[in-house]
């Protein structure tokens, strides 16, 4: 096993009578690399390590962390955390989480050939990036390329049994780049993830950027409609961390879900499919475990349009009187769980994004959104964001537009997705993406 898991097991050992704990013990490395004009700008090679101690005795809970596993320290943390207890709220729900008897899914996370990829390689990939981009078109120039990779370790174990380690690492390459043609510029970006090194494909990452850039070039305002959207992957990938986030047990147990009430309820088309899917190697955040050690498993949160479930950790679940959905998140040693959606990714269609154009008649084709956090209310579903894209006539793609801004509801929109892509894009983020159609979509341009 490991290291990490040992002092996890030595912790857990210390617990007290009447005294719940938790100790979650981490290690990680991450490297970045930044070039610009065929120069590294910027090197990070980093490493970190570090555990938690969660202490939960008479519903009240007690945390501590430090980033070191000396074990002096360690024992420190301990008595920090028994002493943040008497500082804490009763909490009926408080506690750690248990065994649930589900299997954990053997999902390939590890890649010895990242492991022992090489400092030069990385720096190579990156300025191949950029001279792809370059090369692409001469009205392209690029702000940064970038390679990054991590590598994390982690272990946790509790007095109610469970006992894991995983580990896992990834890598991606990102570039953004600017168009300039006559006084007018746009700006575009690109991204090829994978978990070794020759999953990675430069063509990818630079061809996306230099389309991306150039493609808005000569944008103008289009005329106020309702109309029908085209989301790109990238789009979609974040309309679905926007819906995740609405499926949130937390949040439905404080009221602060527009789907709080709609358990069993057609709430969306029924082609729509929205799974969260951790353990599919190919999601970047991939995992066999979730936070709190139980084993990840794929569900269906909306399926053929019917809410079936929302995602939980321990402490929502007994909040809301049902099972924990393994749906803990952790952002490392330095705090506790919480809970969300792990890896989103909607139930594939068959058509390619140029098929889906085809089929609409009066339509913008949406390459990117601004401000979709705050446009979004997840406890009503007002939906207004600023966009740009390219306008869809009979079926075929026309000028590019831009200044304009998308308004409905998330209620509507789930229930006016006209057709799912096959086109899937996996991408350094929770959701994957696909092209995505929804129709009756408010525009206001000019």
């Amino acid at each position: 096993m490991s290291d990490l898991l040992d002092i996890a097991d030595r912790v857990v050992a210390m617990a007290r009578p009447g005294e719940q704990l938790e100790a979650f013990v981490a290690r990680g490395t991450e490297t970045d690399v930044r070039v610009y004009a065929g120069e590294v700008e910027h090197f990070v090679s980093a490493q970190s390590q570090g555990i938690g101690i969660r202490v939960v005795r008479d519903g009240r809970t007690g945390f501590a962390y430090a980033g070191t596993l000396d074990d002096t320290v360690i024992a420190e943390v301990l008595a920090d955390a028994r002493q943040n207890v008497e500082f804490g709220t009763p909490d009926p729900y408080a506690g750690v989480a248990e065994p649930d008897g589900v299997p954990v899914t053997e999902v390939e996370l590890w890649s010895d050939e990242l492991a022992e990829f090489a400092v030069d390689a990385k720096i190579a990939l990156a300025k191949e990036l950029e001279q792809f981009v370059l090369a692409a078109d001469s009205r392209v120039r690029v702000e940064d390329a970038n390679y990054a990779d991590g590598a994390a370790e982690a272990a946790v174990a509790n007095t109610a049994g469970i006992r894991r380690y995983g580990r896992e690492n990834g890598c991606y390459l990102v570039v953004s780049s600017l168009a300039e043609d006559r006084g007018e510029m746009q700006t575009g970006y690109g991204f090829s993830v994978g978990r070794r090194p020759a999953e990675l494909s430069v063509a990818k990452a630079g061809g996306d950027a230099a389309e991306r850039a150039t493609r808005l070039l000569g944008a103008t305002k289009p005329a106020s409609r309702r109309t029908t959207v085209v989301l790109s992957p990238y789009v979609t990938a974040q309309f679905l961390a926007i819906i995740g986030s609405t499926l949130n047990g937390e949040a439905v147990s404080k009221g602060r879900s527009l789907f709080r009430d709609r358990l069993g309820d057609t709430v969306a088309n029924p082609l729509v499919t929205l799974l969260d899917d951790p353990t599919n190697p190919l999601a970047y955040t991939a995992t066999d475990v979730d936070g709190e050690g139980l084993a990840a498993r794929a569900k269906p949160l909306i399926e053929a349009g019917v809410l079936r479930q929302f995602v939980h950790n321990a402490y929502s679940a007994r909040r809301m009187g049902t099972a924990s959905t393994a749906n803990a998140t952790r952002g490392g040693f330095k705090g506790t769980p919480g809970v969300g959606c792990l890896a989103l990714q909607l139930q594939p269609g068959t058509g390619t994004q140029d098929e889906l154009i085809a089929a609409v008649d009066d339509g913008v084709l949406i390459y990117e959104v601004s401000g979709l956090h705050s446009g979004v209310n997840p406890i009503s579903g007002d939906f207004s964001t600023g966009a740009s894209g390219v306008s869809i006539t009979g079926g075929q793609l026309g000028a590019p537009v831009r200044e304009f801004t998308l308004g409905s509801t998330l209620q509507r929109m789930l229930l006016d997705v006209v057709a799912v892509g096959g086109d899937v894009e996996w991408l350094p983020m929770s959701a994957a993406g696909v092209s995505l159609v929804i129709g009756d979509v408010t525009l206001s341009g000019s």
